[in-house]
């Protein structure tokens, strides 16, 4: 039998991680990145990397996490008002996705609307959000329908990027993405037009006949920035803006 983690254990098992990201980090860094970030976290200033190989050496040493333990853990880490923990927290969901399930997606989306940044938000959205509607997407995609009609832009973005797992796995949902296009085509926040964009030039690589018969229909309401980003994989003749310049100019 598996014996029951305690309180204590898991103050033991954080207490690992937490203690040994400072000295990773720089004072001059940190104040770089929370001013790129606009961040009012504390920021200990830990390259990306180090921060990855930190949290997955650290996840490898715990033995069996599962289900409620990753929740757990990952709930504790983003409570701390630390980046670097947060970004723990939402590393520590992707390494631990295979045990997640559409239950938990509520879990994401609080971390979401917390997150108020493209730097945890996109991890979210791709590589926990995605991956669990894409094993389950009968299941999943209604929560992504929801979340796309959301009043918070970020959940917005994370519905668009929730896309990406199955249009890099070869199985794009195409009716999905025709949907959510034609829902966001408008949309004035720069970082949904730039999830929009980012959608359909993955896209691209696998349908490019599709991206650039919907690109051609809907270029009239179409930034400029989501314009860029879907023609960027496709051949030069497909990346001129419309005669007027229209989409160039938004």
């Amino acid at each position: 039998m598996t014996p029951r983690h305690t309180a204590p254990d898991e103050d033991r098992d954080l207490a690992a991680l937490t203690t040994a990201l400072p000295a990773l980090g720089t004072p001059e860094r940190a104040e770089r990145e929370r001013a790129y970030l606009r961040s009012d976290l504390r920021h200990l200033g830990v390259p990306v990397p180090a921060l990855r190989r930190a949290v997955t050496g650290w996840y490898r040493g715990l033995g069996p996490v599962g289900h409620d333990r990753a929740l757990r853990l990952s709930a504790r880490l983003w409570d701390e008002p630390v980046y670097e923990h947060r970004w723990a927290a939402v590393e520590l969901l992707r390494l631990a996705v295979a045990d997640l399930e559409v239950a938990d997606l509520p879990v994401v989306e609080s971390m979401v609307r917390r997150a108020r940044t493209w730097a945890l938000v996109d991890t979210l959205a791709v590589h926990v959000a995605g991956a669990v509607v894409l094993r389950s997407p009968a299941e999943g995609s209604p929560v992504l329908d929801r979340w796309l009609a959301d009043g918070d832009f970020w959940v917005r973005r994370t519905a668009l990027l929730a896309l990406l797992p199955g249009i890099r796995a070869g199985t794009p949902d195409l009716a999905r993405v025709d949907r959510y296009g034609r829902a966001t085509v408008a949309e004035r926040e720069f970082f949904v037009r730039k999830a929009l964009g980012w959608v359909l030039r993955e896209l691209s690589r696998g349908e490019p006949a599709f991206v650039r018969t919907w690109v051609d229909t809907h270029r009239a309401a179409m930034s400029g920035t989501t314009l860029r980003e879907a023609l960027r994989h496709l051949p030069a003749t497909d990346a001129a803006t419309d005669p007027a310049g229209t989409a160039a100019s938004r």
